[in-house]
């Protein structure tokens, strides 16, 4: 994969997330800044946010829980420990910092 097609790769999985963020009744607020910074903060001032590497190739995720990478596979990004889907960790991780249910997949 090159930059070009990494960076189409990464700006679309964003705006997806960005999307299922405008949809989501969770006590949440979110910025999706240029550059590709998505940052979402929770009512105790915890924060995830979510960026893309471009070196790694990668779009990577810091929560509360801990630091996660996702890589392209061909048709999802997923977890490069778990192989969990991008969209369905977000979910797992924003559920527990919400305190709430928070589905984003």
């Amino acid at each position: 994969m090159d930059d070009k097609e990494f960076n189409a790769l990464a700006d679309a999985a964003l705006a997806r997330i960005d999307a299922a963020l405008e949809r989501c009744d969770a006590d949440l607020d979110f910025e999706l800044a240029a550059g590709g910074v998505l940052e979402i903060e929770f009512a105790d001032g915890s924060k995830i946010i979510i960026n893309r590497h471009g070196i790694a190739r990668e779009i990577w995720v810091a929560a509360r829980a801990g630091g996660f990478h996702f890589r392209w596979d061909g048709s999802n990004w997923s977890d490069t420990r778990d192989g969990q889907e991008l969209m369905a960790k977000l979910s797992e991780l924003a559920s527990r910092q919400a305190g709430e249910s928070v589905q984003l997949a």
